[in-house]
């Protein structure tokens, strides 16, 4: 059977990614080596996403503001941890306006502090925090933004890895401890309710490693996923940031007794690579797989017919069809309807549709008519799989087809991943796993090992790393490490990954 794919999957994972994005039209790249250009079905789902997570961000009482993509280079400077950690991947702004000579233009006009393009805005909300809080009554602050980031990177990858990438950041701002780690975990579960029910992306929760953690951080949790391919993906992250922020910017309160006091900040956020994790996810050999819960899509007719009058009857036949489909909902909203009257082949309109990851597909031609019938292709099926339905039936049934796919696509991705994880129980059975990069997925690991240089250094040897301690099923032990020997607590997951 021939695919609209190639490579497949298991020949180059890679490549076939690429393809995936190129024939459903996602985006591509932008003249700007490692920045992309998200074209509107790619943004389709971006919007999705934000207006999905906006609202949940603004049910728990958080409020969106907009700052400065200029962050002043001594800002940055103020926490040391941080600005290690970010140093390498910034962009700097280091003039103000560009001169024509005779070589050309060239920059002119040298700022008096560079500017850095944010990488991340904890600095320069921070100082706007530490003039914002001056009681416990100004507490807590709770804001996030859509924005912009831009950080270099040196293998860009579409969604994945770029440059330049859209993302929210939230930050808050806490009288005490407990609440700010309340804070970090409800944006934690906020994450991981929406990647798996509208994503249909399972996941693992954890925390990660001390040496994996954000910059600055005290604690930082993860949403991690396995791809088809057997890596891992960070896809979320949400950051205790304990009182070193507050402390490197002077966020204060007075509490009630009036004794002036260092606040507690978070920060969490996930970005556009969420949809570099719902194509490696879900898509397939024939290209994307769109769950309908993040669809602006569900449903797109295919008109078949030669003759004009031919047309006229179809015609007739879809407007009734989608009279009726206009009164039914799918996850509280109305079912999106879209038909194809463009000129052009019935096979190269399906073909299109199947790459582009249109959750049903619907041919309609004069015998379909004169039957009331209709033909349906559902994106979760193998390739060929067509089922004649009566018009009746389908209207009767296609929210509970779309349901039926979102959670086809959740539990097959789930009994994939339970196939790629594997225990060890000893150094070999470690090693064996992660050294055994020939097969098609690639293993991913949990043990007890501890996080340390003579870990990582062995890690390092078969391109895995720590992805994170997970939350669940995990109960603190006695234990000794797979590795050194040295006592460990938890067992930690470990993945090569993107």
């Amino acid at each position: 059977m021939k695919n609209a794919i190639s490579p497949i999957r298991t020949q180059d994972f890679s490549e076939w990614y690429q393809q995936v994005i190129k024939e459903a039209d996602l985006a591509e790249n932008s003249p700007v080596r490692g920045c992309m250009i998200i074209k509107p079905l790619g943004y389709s789902v971006w919007e999705n996403i934000q207006k999905v997570l906006d609202l949940e961000f603004k049910k728990t009482g958080h409020q969106n503001v907009y700052f400065p993509m200029l962050i002043p280079l001594s800002y940055l400077e103020k926490e040391a941890e941080h600005v290690d950690g970010f140093a390498k991947e910034c962009a700097v702004v280091t003039h103000r306006r560009l001169i024509q000579d005779e070589k050309g233009l060239k920059p002119d006009g040298a700022l008096q502090e560079p500017f850095v393009i944010r990488p991340t805005s904890e600095m320069v909300i921070g100082d706007a925090f530490s003039n914002w809080v001056k009681s416990y009554r100004d507490l807590p602050i709770k804001i996030n933004q859509w924005a912009n980031v831009m950080r270099w990177e040196m293998r860009p990858r579409i969604f994945l890895r770029t440059s330049e990438f859209l993302w929210q950041e939230g930050h808050t701002v806490h009288e005490t401890a407990e609440e700010a780690k309340d804070e970090t975990l409800q944006m934690l579960y906020i994450y991981r309710d929406f990647v798996q029910n509208y994503l249909g992306v399972p996941l693992i929760l954890g925390r990660k490693t001390e040496s994996e953690k954000f910059p600055g951080a005290d604690t930082t949790y993860t949403i991690e996923a396995i791809m088809q391919d057997g890596k891992a993906l960070q896809a979320g992250t949400s950051h205790f940031l304990g009182q070193n922020f507050a402390k490197a910017q002077n966020i204060k309160f007075l509490d009630k007794d009036g004794i002036e006091k260092h606040a507690y900040t978070t920060s969490w956020g996930v970005s556009t690579r969420l949809i570099g994790g719902l194509i490696m996810t879900h898509s397939d050999d024939d290209g994307f797989v769109l769950p309908p819960m993040i669809s602006s899509l569900h449903v797109k007719i295919l008109p078949i017919y030669k003759k004009d009058e031919e047309k006229a009857l179809v015609a007739e036949f879809i407007q009734n069809l989608t009279h009726k489909l206009a009164e039914k909902t799918f996850n509280r909203a109305p079912i999106q309807i879209d038909v194809d009257w463009k000129e052009g082949r019935g096979g190269e309109k399906y073909w299109s549709q199947i790459k582009k990851g249109t959750p049903i597909i619907l041919e309609i031609g004069p015998r379909d008519v004169a039957a009331s019938k209709v033909f349906m292709t559902r994106r979760d099926k193998e390739q060929g799989q067509k089922i004649s339905l009566t018009s009746e039936e389908f209207v009767l049934q296609v929210e509970n087809i779309l349901t039926d796919i979102q959670a086809e696509l959740f539990n097959r991705a789930l009994l994939r991943r339970k196939q790629q994880i594997v225990e060890a129980h000893s150094k070999e059975e470690l090693i064996k796993a992660l050294s055994d990069d020939q097969n098609f997925p690639l293993k991913s690991v949990l043990a007890y090992v501890s996080d340390s240089e003579e870990s990582r250094a062995v890690l390092d040897e078969y391109k895995a790393s720590f992805r994170c301690i997970p939350l669940e099923n995990n109960p603190e032990v006695n234990e000794k490490c797979l590795l050194t020997g040295a006592p460990v607590s938890h067992k930690v997951l470990i993945a090569r990954s993107y």
